[in-house]
């Protein structure tokens, strides 16, 4: 850590509260430190603790994970700063790893691209104006203790998932979309809600294969694929081919270009940054629960295949990744790939499991085995 840090220079802030804006400025408090792992991992960020340190390294028998807060990078951001860690550990250990596959040369001083607010600088085009979507089944239930985060993880072969969204003729991810969006959906109806509501999940795209940038720094943006059930029955074939052709037509550099702009337009509102910061709070937390929570049932998240160097490939097992805890007791989604085998965690802080439970089942009736892990008590 103490070896890799300095290379990532954005990972190395603390949140400070102005008058108008929250802001990073550059921590020189030591640390952050190393602590053996937890039960419950990915606390919420409390942002006097620790010495503000925004990014947590966690140790257990040959488990090495890090926990970074989202407004300091995305996915794809936190797996090039782990996987630079990774390597200088086995460098540690005696072995030659070369930087490849986006490992970052520690020996090197950061580059000015990595730390680019590369929103700012694909925000060129008209800005789309976005249709807020109708509120969703939000899949509550009851809430545990708080800094309780039950997580249940799922393993399975890539090339048996990969088989099966073949013969859907779709990719992993939107196959494992589908049946998530079908789990949801069957759960509702076992409900018996007096109207029952369209089921959407929140779905991060990685900009960067459309808008090239080299930034450490959130480069991503959301898409909402959804099935009503108040337009009739779907069969799940009709639900994968849904989830294909929407997630098709609006993954592309012109949509995302225009949702990019809207945003960047919205964050330099000459008026809005003038309001002080005591009465943006309530004002942005009421927009996060219209916009961030209330049109979607769920969050899932593929970051991809894990890629190393093959110098490094005999010391990995398999990759992991959690979400950390929501604003409301509910579980969302993320997987992760390395070789042959794919991880899907459900993490959340709601006490019923049966959104994980009949996903893994799911899967197993299509005839995918599953092996789960939890660190449920019950």
């Amino acid at each position: 850590m103490d070896r890799t840090m300095p290379r990532f220079p954005s990972f190395g802030v603390r949140i400070k509260k102005g008058a108008f804006w929250y802001y990073f400025e550059p921590n020189d408090a030591p640390g952050p430190f190393v602590k053996q792992d937890i039960s419950n991992p990915c606390q919420p960020v409390r942002f006097r603790e620790d010495d503000g340190w925004l990014v947590r390294f966690y140790y257990y028998g040959n488990r090495i994970s890090l926990e970074v807060f989202h407004a300091v990078s995305d996915g794809a951001g936190a797996l090039i700063f782990f996987k630079t860690l990774l390597a200088v550990y086995l460098r540690e250990r005696g072995y030659t790893i070369p930087n490849t596959h986006g490992i970052r040369d520690v020996d090197e001083p950061p580059t000015k691209e990595e730390r680019e607010d590369a929103y700012g600088r694909y925000a060129t085009v008209k800005p789309r104006r976005e249709k807020r979507g109708k509120k969703a089944y939000q899949n509550n239930g009851t809430a545990e203790p708080f800094y309780t985060l039950n997580v249940t993880m799922g393993f399975c072969s890539v090339a048996a998932l990969k088989a099966k969204a073949k013969s859907y003729e779709v990719s992993i991810t939107e196959y494992l979309t589908a049946v998530l969006l079908q789990v949801l959906l069957d759960k509702q109806h076992r409900e018996r809600p007096r109207k029952e509501r369209p089921v959407a999940l929140a779905i991060p795209i990685n900009l960067r294969p459309w808008f090239p940038s080299e930034t450490l720094r959130n480069f991503i943006l959301t898409v909402r694929p959804a099935i009503d059930p108040a337009l009739g029955e779907y069969t799940f074939e009709e639900i994968v081919s849904q989830v294909h052709h929407f997630l098709r037509l609006n993954i592309n550099r012109q949509q995302m270009q225009a949702a990019l702009t809207g945003n960047v337009k919205f964050t330099t509102n000459r008026l809005l940054q003038i309001v002080p910061i005591v009465l943006k709070n309530p004002v942005m937390s009421l927009g996060y629960h219209l916009a961030g929570v209330r049109p979607y049932s769920g969050t899932y998240t593929n970051p991809g295949p894990f890629h190393v160097p093959k110098e490094m490939e005999p010391h990995i097992r398999h990759m992991e990744v959690i979400l950390g805890q929501a604003t409301m007791p509910r579980p969302h989604c993320a997987s992760i790939s390395y070789g042959d085998v794919m991880e899907i965690t459900f993490a959340g802080t709601m006490q019923e499991s049966d959104t994980e439970r009949e996903f893994f089942r799911f899967l197993v009736r299509d005839g995918i085995s599953v092996k789960v892990e939890s660190n449920r008590t019950q």
